[in-house]
C-alpha cells in the first residue's frame, strides 16, 4: 500500500502543556481543510502531556506522537517537528493556542495561488486562561511588499510579538533557513529570513488566538540569558553572549538569502545600525562573559548577584 503524504505537516512542540493541550488540539483537528498531519514532539514532560497526546493519536491516525527521551530545548524540539515533516506546507501550533477551522484552508488557498508567497498568518487575538479574548493585536507590516528591503527593514525594527512564526509556510523554504536557532529572540531571525525569500500575506481577520497565561515562557525564562538556556538546556553553566548570538544570526539569514548586491548591502547597513542602537546591551553581554569566566577560573563556586533582564526588543 503506498501511503498518503499529507500537503500539511502541523508541528507541535511541547512540554508539561497539559493544562491546554487539549483545546490547541481540538481547534486544530476541527480545520475544514483536512488533508494534514499532525506531529507532535513531547519533551519528556513530566505530567500528564503524554497520556493526553497518546489518546487523541489513537483517535485520530493524522497525529504521529513522539517523546524525547531527554528534554531537548525549545529550540532541538521545534526542530524536530520540522524534521519529521513530510507535508508540502508546515505549520507551527503551540500547545496552548488556538485557531478558528477555516485559518488552514484559507491559507493553503493562498499559498497555492500565488507562488511569491512563502508565509501566510492571520490577525491575532489574545486570549487569556479561560479563552477569553483580553486583546486585539494589531500591527501592520510591509511584508507584502515585492522588495525585500521593505520586508526586512520592517520586521527588524517595528517592535512585535512574531507570532508570523505560527503561520503556514513553504516547507522547502523554511528547510533553507536555520529554523529556530539555540539562542533568545531566534524566532525573529527566522521570520526574517524567511521574508528574504518571498512575501508574507496577512488574512486580515483575527483567525488566530495565542493564550496568554502564568505559565508562559517568556515569563518563566525573563532574562536573556535564561532563555538561551531554554532553547538549549546544555547551554546551563556556559558562557553565553545571546545578544551577539541574534546579532550573527541576523547576518547569517542575509548570507542565506538570494539577494541582490543593492538589497544586500541595506540589509547588512541595517544591522550595524541595529548594533549601534543596541550597543549596551552587547557590551553588557561582553562584561557579563568576562565576570562569568573570572567566576569560573578563580571562584569556582561564585555567581553573579543579579540577574541579566533582557533590554532586547
Amino acid at each position: 500500500m503506498v501511503q498518503h503524504t499529507p500537503r500539511v505537516s502541523i508541528g507541535m512542540p511541547v512540554y508539561n502543556g497539559d493544562h491546554f493541550i487539549e483545546a490547541a488540539l481540538d481547534s486544530l483537528l476541527a480545520q475544514t481543510f483536512t488533508d494534514f498531519e499532525l506531529i507532535i514532539s513531547d519533551n519528556a514532560s513530566t505530567d500528564q502531556t503524554q497520556a493526553i497526546c497518546q489518546a487523541y493519536a489513537a483517535r485520530d491516525d493524522r497525529i504521529r506522537y513522539y517523546r524525547n527521551d531527554i528534554n531537548l530545548g525549545a529550540a532541538g524540539n521545534f526542530n524536530r517537528t520540522v524534521e519529521l515533516a513530510r507535508g508540502e506546507y508546515f505549520k507551527w501550533a503551540a500547545h496552548d493556542d488556538v485557531q478558528t477551522p477555516d485559518f488552514l484552508g484559507r491559507a493553503v488557498a493562498v499559498l497555492d495561488s500565488d507562488p511569491g508567497v512563502v508565509l501566510v498568518y492571520a490577525r491575532a487575538r489574545i486570549i487569556d486562561e479561560d479563552g477569553d479574548p483580553v486583546q486585539d493585536y494589531d500591527v501592520d507590516f510591509r511584508t507584502d511588499s515585492p522588495d525585500p528591503k521593505v520586508r526586512f527593514h520592517d520586521l527588524l525594527w517595528i517592535t512585535h510579538r512574531v507570532y508570523q512564526v505560527f503561520g503556514l509556510m513553504r516547507t522547502d523554504v523554511l528547510r533553507k533557513t536555520k529554523l529556530i536557532e539555540p539562542y533568545s529572540a531566534s524566532d525573529r531571525v527566522l521570520v526574517i529570513g524567511m521574508s528574504l525569500f518571498g512575501r508574507f500575506h496577512e488574512i486580515p481577520e483575527y483567525l488566530f488566538f495565542p493564550r496568554k497565561h502564568a505559565h508562559v515562557s517568556v515569563r518563566s525564562h525573563v532574562t536573556r540569558h535564561t532563555r538561551m538556556v531554554w532553547f538549549d538546556p546544555s547551554k546551563k553553566g556556559k558562557i553565553l553572549l545571546p545578544a551577539w548570538a541574534l546579532w550573527f544570526g541576523y547576518r547569517g539569514a542575509i548570507k542565506r538569502a538570494s539577494l541582490k548586491w543593492g538589497e544586500r548591502r541595506y540589509c547588512y547597513r541595517q544591522m550595524w545600525r541595529w548594533a549601534w542602537d543596541r550597543r549596551k546591551t552587547l557590551r553588557e553581554d561582553v562584561v557579563i562573559a568576562f565576570k562569568q569566566w573570572w567566576l569560573m577560573r578563580f571562584r569556582p563556586n561564585g555567581r553573579l548577584k543579579k540577574p541579566v533582564r533582557s533590554s532586547l526588543k
